[in-house]
């Protein structure tokens, strides 16, 4: 007879795979030791060439090798990119073998539409509680917004006495593969929206996290009048600002990408995983090997392994939505332009009548505070507040109940009595 398994808090579970595209990862670091070999010969003989921005720091290195062993700085150069790429490589296969955390339990779906679904974080809320409509981003799951029990804003709206409905999106299918952003919008978000008013007493507040934002705030300006308060957090509106690095390398290969979406019907995971990457090229390095000194099995490591896991449990773009956005939004930057449409018709944030609060990270590399900020000063009577996070910090991080958490639920409160 053979003796049941004990359940346990935690799970073993095979390998991840990520981070992803892992391929690219790990192409990425061998030429940055690559480079790093290849350059010292220019270095010593002087015929390097620096970006203008790095000659100050030049000179001084410069200087200050004149006075090194030349044979002891070569050799520590070469020590030093080995130790990174053996540093980063130690990392990902910790992550990749570390226990999973489990996961928070999911909530019940009071609602769906195709793909989508609504999730009812307040299903034993007072009946008189204020109903809460989160609409988070195409391009990633819900669930950062329901990491773990204490890093959840659902949760923690819940806990405050609001009944907060997250619209988790689900994965294109067919039908969703031929959505364009107005079908999106029109559809599953003003489905949602009309389950939310159904629920409670009074117009319902609406949050939009990241991409989420920009389809609130469509649902806003088509529903003016029926909300009772809007916040957007982290949401982009002047999209070529802080990103002008970016932008020629994405006009060039537009032609490349967009043959290649329409031919898949959608924008595949890892493609959009490398763009994100791109934004910042050394940042996926840096935090494996600073992963690879973090104690197995700490906060630390079971932190960091919950948000690698989200970062990598993407979803593809609809083919439409993702032409929409790479070369409507940044390339011809349509919002701040005043032409972005739904459904034909301008959406214009002058018009929004609702309460709203729009929450800037200032340490945000994905939606740079430039490209937030303008929405404060267009939307009549909106509130700024910046935070001193990161794009995914400041909605999953350490500090997001005292950062975010709090001062929503505090402002919701006010918006909505």
């Amino acid at each position: 007879m053979t003796t049941p398994k004990e359940e346990t808090p935690e799970e073993k579970v095979p390998p991840n795979l990520g981070p992803r595209p892992l391929a690219l990862h790990l192409a990425a670091q061998t030429l940055a030791m690559m480079g790093s070999l290849t350059a010292l010969p220019l270095l010593r003989s002087g015929s390097l060439s620096w970006n203008p921005g790095l000659e100050t720091a030049a000179q001084a290195l410069n200087e200050a090798l004149a006075k090194a062993d030349p044979e002891a700085f070569a050799r520590a150069v070469q020590e030093e990119a080995f130790r990174r790429l053996d540093a980063f490589s130690a990392g990902v296969r910790l992550y990749q073998s570390a226990v999973r955390p489990p996961r928070p339990p999911e909530p019940p779906a009071i609602w769906r539409s195709g793909a989508a679904r609504l999730l009812d974080y307040g299903a034993d809320a007072n009946p008189d509680a204020p109903v809460v409509l989160v609409v988070p981003s195409l391009v990633n799951r819900y669930y950062v917004l329901d990491l773990a029990e204490d890093r959840s804003l659902m949760r923690d709206l819940a806990a405050r006495g609001f009944r907060p409905l997250m619209l988790d999106w689900g994965e294109p299918g067919t039908e969703e593969r031929r959505y364009t952003l107005t079908d999106y919008v029109t559809g599953p978000l003003q489905g949602a929206f009309e389950e939310a008013r159904a629920l409670g007493k009074r117009p319902p507040a609406v949050i939009g996290y990241c991409m989420g934002g920009d389809l609130a705030l469509a649902l806003a300006a088509r529903n003016r009048g029926r909300i009772g308060a809007l916040a957007l957090l982290a949401t982009p509106w002047a999209f070529q600002a802080g990103q002008e690095a970016n932008l020629p390398w994405l006009a060039a290969a537009a032609p490349g990408l967009s043959a290649m979406i329409q031919a898949l019907g959608v924008m595949p995971i890892d493609l959009l995983q490398a763009m994100f990457a791109g934004l910042n090229p050394g940042g996926v390095g840096d935090k494996f090997r600073q992963f690879a000194a973090v104690a197995a099995n700490s906060d630390k490591a079971r932190e960091f392994v919950r948000l690698e896991d989200w970062l990598n449990d993407g979803v593809p773009l609809a083919g439409p939505v993702a032409e929409e956005c790479l070369f409507q939004w940044y390339l011809e930057d349509t919002p701040a332009k005043g032409e972005w449409r739904i459904a034909g018709a301008l959406v214009e944030p002058r018009e929004i009548d609702a309460p709203t609060l729009v929450v800037v990270p200032r340490d945000d590399y994905i939606v740079p505070p430039e490209s937030a900020e303008p929405l404060a000063r267009l939307i009549p009577g909106a509130r700024l507040k910046t935070v001193k996070a990161g794009h995914i910090g400041m909605a999953a991080g350490r500090r997001a109940r005292s950062l975010l958490y709090t001062p929503l639920a505090d402002w919701l409160a006010k918006a909505l009595n």
